[in-house]
């Protein structure tokens, strides 16, 4: 696990301030922000589907690679105007 310097900084000057151990700073912080994530509200949230209207022969998994086809075509296009 690597700790960002801003954190680390942050958990040596608790261990100064409190006299705890490196393994309790970071215990108790942990178990800190699990409890709270918790206590945290779920957010339920639904998808609703829309109809696309691709005409056939698209295929919906290939849409970059139709969009690039596209943007090269608009290219040739105004390069031989």
């Amino acid at each position: 696990m690597t700790i960002e310097p801003d954190l680390a900084q942050r958990i040596r000057r608790r261990m100064r301030q409190q006299g705890l151990s490196l393994k309790r700073v970071i215990n108790d912080a942990l178990r800190a922000g699990l409890a709270e994530a918790d206590k945290a509200p779920r957010v339920k949230f639904s998808v609703e589907p829309h109809p696309c209207r691709f005409k056939a022969g698209i295929d919906l998994d290939k849409l970059n690679q139709l969009a690039d086809e596209l943007e090269a075509e608009e290219t040739a296009n105004s390069l031989s105007r």
